[in-house]
């Protein structure tokens, strides 16, 4: 890494030194502490919710079709159930597992979701109610057609989506007439395979990601796109964008194909950052400057938002991206750094709305967040393809093979490809890129040359050659390493860093000692931990990652134990970063 990576915005801080020393003790405590929504339960007076030692927090907010917070609806986790109060809030604290959060009204359908929930975590599970029909509700004895979809979509899209389809022709045509005839299952994306086996009955699987997709499909979950309507629309769509596939062709036959297009960068706040006078961000490399340190802000303030890998499958990708393009070492380094420089969300959208809000000034966004950021805020916020490369990935929708609805679940699939069906992403509360840019060519199309100039720009991006196989040979193993190292020991991470960057600044260390610093701070290679299966001494390589990475995947004990054991290890580098510091400085 050159010198110039690390090159400090000097700048009069003292005076934020004093403020520093005063208020160390609260500042440490409140500030540095890795942010969780509020909701109810213990407050620790800045809104954060503090469960118990060991217990995960699952919260989330109830709403109508309308987005409006709902009232009075039941909750249900684990056989205790919750009343929504005006705000629609609800929170429960449990123990680790795997939950099914389900929430009900009188005139509302059911609906529930699931969540695989580790201790001390926090997890946001939104809800959506939808009013019931009276006398609408599909008679099995009817022969009615239902279509199930399993989705990481939000309902924004997805109501919009149902709407626009029960308009059409195709869905006349195949009986759908009312929205109970088309349902969503949203469920995290690591509990896809379970869900749709144990399920036995969903017909499409629509959002989340190529990885989620390629996972169901190694299962024999999906079955190809072969109808005569899909077949002739997916003849119109190229194999590939940008260098990333956009259909996924496995003997000839198409598993899945893109239903949108994605790149992944961040979206900045110009005025947060030009009153904290520090300078735009363009790589990905610059979110981990030291001049974004939190020491070099007032304590209250963070330069950088980023989220956790665990909860954010948006932000994992641009993870794998970071250490496809600079190593596993390096990119280690890189993701550390950042960290350092971060506070880190429960969910990628609330990075969004920070930098919207100008809480943060650069936060780590796919890019239709980015993009909506900028359409809400065009003076202030911007998004950023950034210049040391990106990936564009496909947002795929595919057919299910447990689907008891095969035509009409292409039909579907069909209808959201052309380009009636891709004016879903053009609406400018979605913002999102299509994969057919016929979609411009239609009369809405023809209002949003914005976003039309934005496809133009994603095109053109400088990507990397990102390898889908390995993003998934170690997805499961790295999103709990960052966890484990990055979120919950990210007190003292901060804490470090902090004193490296101070050091530097104050000219206590050369700029040549604090790269070694720095390097030794977040390199996986001089992680030492102890393997929970040999009992051996081991590192964080690449391999070690890619050994482990099915086992914990499916074994909640050994993930939770190897992750306490990382935190551990993690904790104990950073204090000894810390004593090599206090050497060099006396």
């Amino acid at each position: 890494m050159s010198n110039s990576v690390y090159s400090v915005d000097k700048r009069l801080i003292y005076g934020v030194l004093a403020v520093i020393i005063v208020v160390g003790g609260l500042y440490m405590f409140v500030f540095n502490k890795p942010p969780a929504p509020p909701g109810d339960g213990d407050d620790n007076g800045n809104g954060v919710v503090v469960p118990p030692e060991g217990k995960a927090t699952i919260e989330g907010v109830v709403t109508d079709e309308a987005g409006d917070p709902v009232s009075g609806a039941s909750v249900t986790v684990d056989g205790e159930t919750v009343t929504t109060g005006s705000d629609g809030v609800y929170s429960f604290e449990v123990d680790a597992g795997t939950y099914s959060v389900t929430v009900s009204k009188s005139g509302y359908d059911e609906e529930s979701s699931t969540v695989t929930a580790s201790a001390d975590g926090e997890y946001t599970v939104d809800l959506n109610l939808i009013e019931t029909d009276a006398g609408t509700e599909p008679d099995p004895d009817t022969g009615k057609v239902e279509l199930k979809i399993i989705t990481r979509h939000g309902s924004d899209i997805l109501f919009k989506a149902r709407a626009a389809f029960l308009e059409t022709d195709i869905a006349a045509e195949y009986g759908i007439t009312d929205r109970t005839q088309i349902k969503f299952l949203g469920v995290s994306s690591s509990l896809w395979v379970d869900t749709i086996i144990r399920s036995g009955d969903i017909d499409i699987a629509w959002g989340g990601g190529p990885v989620v997709f390629d996972i169901i499909n190694k299962e024999g979950l999906l079955s190809p796109l072969e109808s005569d309507a899909v077949t002739a629309i997916l003849d119109i769509i190229p194999d590939e964008i940008s260098g990333a596939a956009s259909k996924r062709i496995i003997d000839g036959e198409v598993m899945w194909v893109g239903s949108a297009i994605s790149s992944f960068g961040f979206t900045i706040n110009k005025e947060f950052l030009e009153t904290e006078g520090l300078p735009e961000p363009t790589t990905w490399m610059d979110l981990g400057n030291e001049t974004y340190a939190q020491f070099n802000l007032f304590p209250s303030v963070t330069a950088i938002g980023t989220a956790d890998a665990t909860l954010s499958t948006s932000n994992t990708r641009m993870f794998e991206i970071i250490l496809q393009t600079y190593g596993w070492k390096d990119g280690w380094e890189l993701l550390t750094r950042k960290a350092a420089n971060s506070r880190i969300f429960d969910k990628s959208e609330s990075v969004r709305d920070a930098a919207i809000q100008g809480i943060i000034g650069a936060g780590t966004t796919i890019d239709f967040y980015g993009y909506t950021a900028q359409l809400e805020e065009p003076d202030l916020c911007k998004y950023v393809l950034p210049q040391d490369g990106t990936a564009v990935n496909a947002d795929p929708i595919a057919l299910v093979s447990t689907s008891e609805e095969p035509e009409a679940a292409q039909a579907f699939i069909a209808w959201i490809l052309s380009p009636e069906g891709q004016e879903i992403w053009l609406d400018k509360t979605i913002n999102r890129m299509p994969i057919n840019p016929a979609v411009f060519d239609t009369t809405l199309g023809q209002t949003r040359p914005d976003l039309e100039t934005s496809y133009t720009r994603t095109l053109e991006a400088i990507t990397i050659d990102f390898s889908d196989e390995l993003a998934l040979s170690y997805e499961t193993a790295m999103m709990f390493f960052y966890k484990g190292t990055l979120v919950e020991a990210q007190l003292d991470l901060i804490d470090t860093w902090t004193e490296l960057v101070d050091a530097e600044e104050a000219g206590d260390i050369t700029h040549k000692e604090f790269l070694a610093l720095a390097e030794s701070l977040g390199n996986p290679l001089e992680l030492e931990f102890t393997d929970p299966e040999t009992g051996s001494t081991v590192t964080f390589t690449e391999s070690y990652a890619q050994n482990i990475n099915d086992r914990i995947t499916t074994d909640a004990d050994f993930k939770s134990t190897l992750k306490d054991s990382w935190r551990a290890a993690a904790i104990a580098r950073y204090h000894s970063v810390l004593d090599d510091l206090y050497e060099l400085t006396g």
